[in-house]
Formats: C-alpha cells, structure tokens, sequence
C-alpha cells in the first residue's frame, strides 16, 4: 500500500462514520508521511495509544472494502505491534513528537527524527532489516555515535553491542562516514 493514499482515505472513513483517532506512528508508513522514503509499506504501526475496539473494526472494515476496490491492504495493516517499544525509548521521547498526517478524523504524530532514527537502527540490528530506511534518514556520525549506547542496551545477549558497533559500522561505510 501506499501510505499516504490510504491514510487519507481511511482519514474519510472515519469521518463518515464520526469516528475520531490520535496516535503515534512509527516504521515505514511514519517515514513515508514525512517523505524520508516513497515506497509502499505493508502496515501501519501505532505505537500509541492501543487502538480501541471501534477502531480496529473501522480499519477492517475499510481494509475489505480497499481489497474490493482493488487495492491490497492485510486485515491487520493498522495495529498496535510496536507498543512494547514505548518503554524503551530514549526518556522524553513523548516531547519529540511530530505531526506526520493531519486529517478531519484523523491525526497521526511520530517520533521526533533522532528517536524515529534509533526505531529503524534497533530494527537493522536486530532483524538485519531496514538498512534503506536508515539510509533514507541519512543519519550523520554524530547521529549514529549518539545512538550507538542506547542501542546496545537493547539486548542482554554479551555480543548485542559488538553486533550493534559492527552493524553501525557497516552503515557507517555505506553513508560515507569512514570507519
């Protein structure tokens, strides 16, 4: 799906049904709203707040009708996986924030860019995903150097932060930065 497209749709949808959400956006979808990427994305991921009950029917609802419509969009394209990811952002993350999409029924915020950016690092680290996102953020070496200690607290395996320094390593050469 494309991000933009769909959430000014479901934006409508909602609208229509005098339904009303604010929440926090984070992976790909939050990236292409900002326009740091303009890819298709699978989901969209509410990092807050969990998504009521209305909603999570709304956004079936809407993903059926779209599927007739042509459009490919999974039962579960908005949903609340990253919640967990709330507790261990860096501390003031909420006062980061950003608007990413204003709509009439619609607003979705997201991280502020340093937080977004250490979401996608913790995601190459930890899954070997997501190295274009990080390359789309076009993170300095003074970005990645002030991400790097958060990011190896993220895993109580002994290898995490070697893991951690080879893989920003890695980007490093990638971005130009030297190693």
């Amino acid at each position: 799906m494309l991000p933009r497209p769909t959430i000014e749709a479901f934006d409508a949808w909602l609208e229509e049904r005098s339904l009303r959400l604010e929440a926090i956006v984070v992976g790909g979808s939050a990236l292409a709203l900002l326009g740091f990427i303009d890819r298709q994305t699978r989901d969209f991921d509410i990092l807050h707040p969990e998504l009521s009950h209305e909603i999570a029917e709304a956004a079936r609802h809407f993903a059926s009708h779209m599927r007739g419509e042509g459009v490919e969009l999974a039962e579960d394209w908005l949903n609340n996986g990253p919640m967990q990811l709330a507790d261990i952002l860096p501390e003031g993350w909420r006062f980061r924030v950003r608007v990413a999409f204003a709509g009439t029924a619609l607003t979705l915020t997201t991280l502020g860019r340093p937080d977004l950016l250490k979401t996608k690092l913790f995601a190459l680290c930890d899954r070997g995903t997501d190295l274009n996102d990080c390359i789309a953020l076009a993170p300095t070496a003074d970005d990645l150097e002030e991400a790097e200690p958060w990011l190896s607290e993220q895993d109580a395996n002994p290898m995490w932060p070697d893991h951690v320094r080879a893989t920003l390593d890695d980007l490093r050469g990638k971005l130009g930065h030297g190693v």
